[in-house]
């Protein structure tokens, strides 16, 4: 059985290696598991020379977890406007595969998709479609982070949803974390190729299907939808692959 030791060496060495080819999304991630195992060994750690230097570590991979955490940072401020597309009222065929298809492709090996509502059936269902349709088109697509708000009431059924997606992403080679924020209201998807997605209404801009045997109970392209706002903002500098 691994040690806490070894697990976070594992975890940190994982993080440098997805560092330097630019999966900055997943390394931030191994970086703060791997420094939270070595805090707990530092912590417990009672030889003065080995506890130095367990702190050392820490203070060198804190470092440079801040610096990727900047960039993920800049990557959602920087960019020029792309494209831009109002959907009014009731329109219909403005799907996901029109609204991200263009977007998703070979290019996207990380996606951080920040959607403050996961939290009813359709909003997870809402997920599950933009998944399915992010790991049909980007073929080099190693992993999807949400980052949402935990579900106060029922925050055990939404829990489970999203570990059976997890298994579900597994099997295809994505791994999917989630990260739960009370403060988050910005709803945009941000790709690993430099195109930033930001949808006023987040995923969740379909009305409900009026029946499930008319046209769109399915098919997406034929939802009615509420009117919001897309806007598309690319970076070459952002384009990490």
């Amino acid at each position: 059985m691994a040690t806490p030791t070894m697990m976070a060496v594992t975890l940190l060495t994982r993080a440098i290696e997805y560092d330097v080819v630019g999966r900055k999304l997943e390394a931030l991630k191994l970086y703060e598991d791997g420094i939270e195992s070595l805090l707990k060994e530092s912590k417990a750690e009672t030889d003065p020379k080995r506890k130095q230097h367990y702190q050392t570590k820490i203070v060198e991979y804190m470092n440079r977890a801040e610096q990727v955490k900047e960039l993920v940072t800049r990557w959602k401020s920087k960019g020029v406007i792309s494209d831009r597309i109002h959907i009014v009222e009731g329109a219909t065929g403005y799907s996901y595969g029109r609204i991200f298809g263009k977007y998703f492709n070979d290019e996207v090996h990380e996606i951080l998709l920040e959607e403050p509502y996961v939290r009813e059936h359709h909003q997870i269902c809402n997920l599950v479609m933009f998944c399915e349709l992010a790991v049909n088109s980007c073929r080099n697509l190693k992993y999807i982070q949400l980052a949402t708000v935990k579900e106060a009431k029922n925050g055990d059924e939404q829990g489970r949803a999203f570990e059976v997606l997890k298994q579900s992403l597994h099997k295809q080679a994505v791994k999917f974390v989630v990260e739960y924020s009370e403060h988050m209201h910005d709803r945009q998807v941000i790709l690993s190729n430099g195109y930033v997605i930001k949808i006023g209404r987040g995923l969740n801009y379909f009305k409900p299907s009026p029946s499930k045997y008319c046209l769109g109970a399915f098919n997406y392209h034929f939802r009615e939808c509420r009117e919001t706002n897309v806007d598309v903002f690319y970076c070459p500098e952002n384009n990490k692959s």
